[in-house]
């Protein structure tokens, strides 16, 4: 889906997961997109470029709605504010047609290379899922990728405590003892994930939308954050529907 003046979204099914399949959901996504509209309307580049793939996002059915949890992941892609967390959970919601999110986890926001993440780093995205979590519009939050030191940190300063915490399973076989043990201690579950540490590049973006519609100018497009959602039917236990949604913006506007 592409809505809203200078604003690019995307949405996409698939079960599988990593940028080649990613790659492959964006390219699908705007080449059907593309074939059905006027070629003019990329040609002319209005303030507004709206795009929807009807077919390619199941809505939730609200009869059914309890039955389904409705999970999420958010990567903050560009160097943009904290809003961006607001701005995901309120198009994950409207797509699927839900008015709350059960839970979300935050991947670590970028920062710049030999610089150490730390509690400086999260409070901005934090108080937005604070905020979200307090006017119900998700259940629970968590982190991803946090040392012992770094989660007890904001575990201690949050309003909101994080219930989760997902380790690559890249970086270690075995979950560390003292993250282990102080997950125990705040009943927080630990989770594994096998997510790269960049799951989506500004110059990988660019060559995707580069080779879908070679008019629309990649260069000028910037991607700022990437939400991956699952919906699972809780009595089975089972995946009923997965996807991406894609937030980018055209440079200078």
């Amino acid at each position: 889906m592409i809505h809203g003046a200078t604003y690019f979204f995307l949405t996409c099914r698939s079960q599988q997961t990593i940028w080649y399949i990613l790659r492959d959901c964006i390219q699908k996504t705007l080449n059907e997109w593309s074939s059905q509209i006027s070629p003019d309307l990329i040609r002319e580049f209005p303030d507004v470029l709206e795009c929807t793939v009807s077919h390619a996002v199941e809505k939730i059915n609200p009869d059914e709605r309890e039955e389904m949890k409705v999970s999420a992941k958010l990567f903050i892609v560009g160097s943009n504010s904290s809003s961006s967390t607001r701005n995901a959970v309120d198009m994950a919601c409207s797509v699927l047609g839900v008015a709350q999110l059960d839970s979300v986890i935050i991947a670590s926001p970028p920062i710049e290379d030999g610089v150490n993440l730390s509690l400086e780093h999260l409070q901005p995205y934090w108080e937005e899922l604070q905020n979200l979590v307090q006017s119900k519009k998700i259940v629970a939050i968590g982190t991803s990728d946090l040392d012992k030191t770094q989660l007890e940190q904001l575990y201690q300063w949050a309003q909101v405590k994080p219930n989760s915490n997902q380790v690559n399973l890249a970086s270690c076989c075995v979950m560390p003892p003292d993250l282990t043990a102080f997950a125990k201690q705040f009943d927080i579950q630990l989770l594994t994930h096998n997510d790269p540490k960049e799951l989506l590049s500004e110059a990988s973006f660019q060559e995707a939308l580069q080779e879908s519609i070679p008019d629309i100018r990649a260069h000028e497009w910037v991607p700022l954050w990437l939400l991956r959602y699952s919906v699972i039917v809780k009595s089975r236990g089972i995946i009923k529907s997965k996807g991406y949604i894609l937030q980018a913006k055209r440079k200078g506007s």
